[in-house]
């Protein structure tokens, strides 16, 4: 998509991705590229055009992998009445759908904040929770809300929030990486949802 739209893909093989928003990615590609920010900002409509359809396309091919524990958590945790579940994404909310759709997690997610709602990553938990109040009509606080994530990044989203910071260490950070960057509590996966429970309900 970004060689259709900027005839360059930038640096993208030895590109960290951990825990960016899309525009962010796209944006320090081709700024690397050389790129002037006003043909970055005139392609990016065409280029998530071309980036979903070639998406749609892969997933269809190549669904998303669950992780351990995944469904059996999200399925506790909307049994309980006083727990509301949203997402926090770097995906463009397009994207994000896709993604959850081929591994029939479509529709778990309430509200969310997303790549399409703002670059930068750590203003995402501030949307997502603004969106919660106005869908359930609830004040969320900090410590009522959990941000849960496999990257460095995800943890600070959540710091810079207020919020709660729980890493899962099922991505390309181990547990004692995630707890370093401040994470409350740290998981090597989801696997053990009573545990996981007690901590995201605490």
């Amino acid at each position: 998509a970004m060689v259709r739209t900027f005839g360059t893909a930038g640096p993208i093989e030895s590109h960290d991705f951990s825990g960016k928003t899309d525009p962010q990615i796209a944006r320090e590609l081709l700024v690397e590229a050389k790129l002037p920010t006003e043909r970055i900002e005139d392609g990016f409509e065409a280029l998530w055009t071309e980036y979903l359809g070639e998406l749609e396309t892969r997933l269809s091919e190549l669904p998303m992998t669950l992780l351990p524990g995944v469904t059996e958590t999200l399925a506790a945790l909307e049994a309980e009445r006083e727990i509301a579940l949203g997402l926090v994404t770097g995906n463009i909310v397009r994207g994000a759908d896709l993604k959850l759709g081929s591994v029939g997690l479509m529709g778990r997610f309430a509200v969310g904040g997303f790549g399409s709602d703002h670059e930068v990553r750590n203003h995402l938990p501030g949307i997502a929770i603004r969106r919660a109040a106005e869908n359930w009509g609830v004040d969320f606080d900090g410590d009522a809300v959990v941000v849960v994530g496999d990257t460095p990044l995800d943890i600070a989203c959540g710091r810079h929030c207020g919020t709660r910071t729980v890493g899962v260490a099922t991505g390309s950070f181990g547990m004692r990486e995630l707890e370093s960057c401040g994470a409350d509590h740290t998981f090597e996966d989801l696997s053990e949802t009573g545990r996981v429970l007690e901590v995201l309900m605490s």
